[in-house]
């Protein structure tokens, strides 16, 4: 085998598309040759970076489309109106930096400020791209964090993008949280699979394999994005049995339609990747223009639960503004509670009556309506 005959390292492999990424208002303007306000858009990415690689490049058809609302910058970006810096408020719940623990045994560990794209709809929009507000010399304080706090027993990894670290500095986070004996669970929650499938090598999830239990949560918001790549990288990282778990955003223009949504959740599955959280749009600044109803979740939600696969069926949730935490929603299947029985309304719309237990009808745990 000559060298050019050599098969490239790793590095270079998912390095390259990278170096391919349109950067600028300009390049974008080129490439589709539409009108565009290039002004109001330069202004969105000096708040936001622009970021977007070849795989989702290449689903971009035309303006408006759903994946030019979810990766070109849009002149609604300036108009900021009722949303948030920081709408979760994950700073306020920040012991050291690149620590968020606001659930009792678990902790959110940023690892990395940077992704392959940038979504624009981007939660943490005020730090991605900044390796100044997700440093990358400040992760001893979080381990030790992570070491003194016994309680902690699942750490998720996220930025930025984890898979975005070279897979030395990966197998370091991987291997240093698995020495510590109370972390039973390691999660690493990921767009790469979608925005960067060639980063997702066999090299990488053999390094992964050795530190399971490991669960990726990989974000996924539109069917069309599960491209042959896609699906390839998808079945790298299961077979190196990994379970693998969905986020999905509702996003208007996106996703907010009940046949994109049934087989967004349908091919998910096919791809050995399980449904796991359907969020309503985070009340971000600059990213206004992406928030649905909330009706519009529960009638998506309502025509997935028995018209298709539980498994099919992700959980429905708004990530409360102040650090509320994951609040579920779904449609009201509960009609009325009378002394003596529950009456049900299933997915179809038809009623049923379900007698309550002999306890209950002694005015015991009645749950009451409203």
């Amino acid at each position: 085998m000559d060298n050019n005959e050599r098969p490239l390292a790793s590095g270079v492999v998912w390095q390259a598309p990278l170096r391919e990424a349109v950067t600028t208002v300009d390049d974008l303007s080129r490439r589709f040759g539409v009108p565009m306000d290039t002004v109001a858009m330069q202004q969105a990415t000096e708040i936001f970076n622009l970021r977007i690689t070849p795989e989702p490049l290449q689903l971009v058809k035309e303006p408006g489309d759903p994946f030019w609302r979810q990766y070109v910058p849009a002149p609604e970006e300036n108009a900021v109106t009722d949303g948030m810096v920081d709408p979760l408020d994950e700073d306020a719940d920040s012991p050291v930096p690149n620590i968020t623990h606001r659930y009792p045994d678990r902790v959110l560990f940023l690892v990395s400020p940077v992704c392959a794209a940038y979504c624009r709809f981007c939660t943490r929009r005020r730090k991605v791209g900044d390796p100044d507000k997700i440093p990358l010399d400040q992760f001893l304080p979080a381990f030790d964090y992570i070491v003194r706090h016994t309680e902690i027993r699942d750490v998720i990894l996220s930025g930025g993008d984890p898979l975005m670290l070279s897979d030395r500095r990966i197998e370091h986070f991987l291997k240093t949280l698995r020495a510590i004996p109370h972390v039973e669970i390691i999660r690493l929650h990921t767009r790469i699979p979608s925005q960067l499938p060639e980063r997702v090598t066999p090299e990488l999830c053999e390094i992964i394999k050795r530190y399971h239990p490991v669960f990726v949560n990989v974000h996924v918001n539109h069917p069309d994005e599960l491209t042959v790549k896609v699906r390839h990288a998808l079945s790298l990282l299961a077979d190196a049995g990994c379970p693998l778990g969905s986020h999905t955003a509702l996003l208007k223009g996106v996703n907010d339609n009940v046949d994109v949504m049934k087989r967004l959740m349908q091919e998910l599955l096919k791809c050995r990747v399980r449904p796991y959280y359907l969020f309503q749009a985070d009340a971000v600044a600059g990213a206004e223009h992406f928030r649905t109803p909330v009706a519009k979740g529960l009638e998506i939600i309502e025509a997935l639960r028995g018209w298709t696969s539980g498994l099919a069926v992700p959980h429905y949730v708004i990530d409360a503004p102040g650090g509320g935490g994951k609040v579920p929603l779904q449609p009201d299947y509960v009609q009325d509670v009378t002394a003596t029985h529950i009456v049900l309304r299933n997915y179809a719309g038809t009623t049923y009556q379900y007698p309550l237990p002999l306890d209950d009808l002694a005015g015991e745990g009645i749950p009451k309506i409203g």
